[in-house]
């Protein structure tokens, strides 16, 4: 598969997960400095590990958080908001992060529970309010 390929399946995939607006907004703030650092994560983490076939989207999603919370990485607050695009249930997101409590530490994911927490519910609010109108 050529490089193009990839990149261009990483950003069919980055946009199924990430939603096409989030990503058309990361494409509009590209500069010259970080153009070849995005061009990099879209070819080798959607591209190539995030499109392959062995595991599913949802179950990628939930390693994903499992990790980034363990690690305390910013990343989180995007992969939460993004795991409801492929359909992850808030309950499995809570399992998950029990996990990460045993596993990598109560701080860890005491953190990654408030901000799962602030973030579900502002989807949960604007779906809510989507649903009204």
């Amino acid at each position: 598969m050529s490089d193009e390929t990839r990149y261009d399946i990483g950003m069919q995939v980055r946009k199924e997960v990430l939603g096409a607006e989030h990503v058309t907004q990361s494409q509009e703030q590209l500069t010259a400095f970080d153009a070849d650092f995005q061009h990099f994560i879209t070819e080798t983490a959607w591209g190539s590990l995030w499109a392959r076939p062995d595991l599913d989207r949802r179950t990628r999603s939930l390693v994903t958080i499992a990790i980034l919370a363990a690690q305390g990485r910013e990343e989180l607050a995007l992969h939460l908001r993004a795991s409801q695009h492929i359909g992850v249930d808030p309950h499995e997101i809570a399992e998950v992060l029990l996990h990460v409590a045993v596993y990598a530490g109560v701080p860890a994911a005491n953190t990654a529970f408030a901000r799962a927490k602030e973030i579900l519910h502002q989807q949960t609010t604007a779906s809510e309010s989507d649903s009204a109108q």
